[in-house]
């Protein structure tokens, strides 16, 4: 009898379907999704045949995926949140990359300034930057626990997916919004580096709430299909400015009569933001020269 269902979590090769009514069955991929190069993600709606007493089951079917993301490995997320805190140091440029995946994606991009009960100036900082770029940006303390209902509020109706550097604080935050008791970790005095503590991406569905829990990370690239002339189209706030530039095709890369550097020396658009853009340009450039060497 094929069933369906949802991915809610992938371990060892096993995958665990959750389906409508709340019972979960645990499943193998079969083995034509390996040649075929398709891998189930958590999140993924899926038909599938239940094993029989203790046996597993079988995934017969991946259906059509409206996101997806090979890291941190999810499917169908609607709201990606993306964590940052005083400590480890914020990495701004994996958060613009992270922007960059979910605008690709039409994923809705939140980002939220955790621990501000260590820093309340980051937060600000924060705001400051990335607002022009229309990304909602919120600050909230899961040792306080200030700032959980404009969260809450925001999350409700998508399947929300954290992600962000390892500790941020992401196990902490989630087992305080869910009052689910997830392992946490401290940072490291020696490194100021986060250790991470989730090792396997769990969904959770609780008290109205669809969240994804991910392993935390701090490396993440663009895909080589990004090509460099398209990557402003991923930065909401230089979109107004363009047509005041000389050239139709402006790489906003030190280009003369460029009206996005203008802003930027006037003061009206921030100025890490621009440089960070310029470097993934130059690295978008160099991955075009190596595809073509």
């Amino acid at each position: 009898m094929m069933m369906s269902g949802r991915l809610v979590q992938g371990r060892g090769g096993l995958y665990t379907a959750r389906d409508e009514n709340g019972q979960e069955y645990v499943l193998r991929a079969k083995n034509r999704f390996r040649r075929e190069g398709i891998r189930p993600l958590v999140g993924d709606m899926v038909r599938f045949t239940p094993g029989k007493l203790d046996e597993h089951g079988w995934i017969e079917e991946i259906l059509p995926r409206t996101s997806y993301s090979i890291r941190p490995p999810v499917a169908n997320i609607t709201q990606l949140i993306i964590l940052l805190a005083p400590e480890p140091q914020a990495d701004l440029l994996l958060l613009d990359k992270l922007l960059i995946f979910a605008f690709r994606q039409g994923i809705i991009p939140l980002v939220l300034v955790n621990k501000s009960d260590l820093d309340d100036e980051l937060g600000e900082s924060i705001k400051k930057s990335y607002e022009p770029a229309g990304v909602r940006v919120i600050a909230a303390s899961a040792y306080e626990k200030t700032g959980f209902d404009e969260l809450k509020g925001l999350m409700k109706g998508h399947i929300n997916c954290f992600a962000g550097q390892s500790g941020v604080g992401k196990s902490t935050l989630i087992s305080r919004l869910t009052g689910f008791d997830l392992e946490t970790g401290a940072v490291s005095r020696k490194t100021r580096r986060g250790r991470q503590t989730t090792r396997h991406i769990s969904f959770i569905e609780q008290d109205g709430f669809t969240l994804l829990d991910t392993p935390g990370f701090s490396l993440f690239e663009l895909p080589d299909e990004v090509e460099p002339e398209h990557l402003r189209d991923f930065y909401p706030e230089f979109t107004d400015l363009q047509s005041g530039c000389r050239f139709e095709v402006c790489l906003h890369n030190k280009e003369p009569d460029c009206a996005v550097q203008n802003a930027m020396e006037q003061g009206s658009l921030d100025p890490g933001r621009l440089e960070r853009y310029r470097i993934l340009l130059d690295t978008q450039i160099e991955k075009r020269s190596n595809r073509y060497a």
